[in-house]
């Protein structure tokens, strides 16, 4: 199943999900978008999104106002909808309207295969250096063997140098069995996720494991109006 997690309030860009995308509000955009990967409930924070998704048809749950993730707002969501601890969730923000169905469904893949008790997944693409410098895209650094070793704002590694180039840039799209966002949430708030305001920290302070896949794709996530008018732009002419 997919959860989309749709808090109404937003600092930089006031009602940002409510907003208008090729003719659809973004989180109506974003579940139609990868409806056809999987089952999709946005589980929101105000009774008026619930209607919103409805006359679309979309599903939606109302969960607390007073979540501190988006994590933790598809994990009451879970509850809510009864979903057994093996299923396997998918956490797509709904500020990306764009993102392609084909890296929900690998992450989804991903999840299935983990051999670790504690099963997240979760993505990257290949950044470059000035893209790297923005603290609104996270970087991720991973192991051997594509697990993540640490993410953060500021771009990482620390290129001494000056001739590094192959930054990860992450992408917020989560994939857990429901046993272990159960576990992810439980721990609650951490001291590096409240540093770098990443959510994602709070697993890798506890020392669970979160397996990275690489991907290719053109989304990104909106967090400002500006984001919004280069995103119609680039995406505009495929509609």
């Amino acid at each position: 199943m997919i959860i989309i997690p749709a808090r109404l309030a937003s600092t930089r860009f006031p009602n940002k999900i409510i907003a208008d995308v090729l003719g659809l509000p973004m989180v109506v955009r974003c579940a139609k978008n990868i409806s056809d990967v999987d089952d999709v409930v946005v589980a929101c924070d105000d009774e008026s999104i619930v209607r919103l998704c409805a006359s679309h048809g979309i599903k939606a749950v109302m969960t607390s106002k007073e979540h501190n993730s988006g994590t933790d707002r598809i994990n009451e969501a879970a509850t809510l909808l009864g979903l057994k601890e093996d299923e396997v969730v998918i956490n797509v923000q709904a500020d990306e309207p764009f993102l392609e169905g084909a890296i929900v469904a690998q992450i989804k893949e991903l999840v299935r295969s983990e051999t670790n008790d504690f099963k997240m997944a979760s993505c990257y693409k290949m950044i470059d250096k000035h893209m790297a410098e923005n603290p609104n895209m996270v970087k991720v650094i991973t192991d051997a063997n594509k697990y993540a070793i640490y993410f953060s704002r500021s771009p990482i590694p620390y290129d001494r140098d000056g001739g590094f180039f192959d930054y990860k840039g992450h992408l917020g799209i989560y994939g857990f069995d429901v046993g272990s966002l159960r576990k992810f949430c439980a721990l609650g708030g951490k001291k590096l996720e409240n540093i770098e305001k990443l959510e994602q920290l709070r697993a890798v302070e506890a020392g669970y494991k979160i397996k990275m896949l690489e991907v290719q794709t053109n989304s990104f996530g909106i967090d400002t109006p500006e984001d919004l008018a280069e995103a119609l732009s680039v995406f505009g002419g495929q509609e």
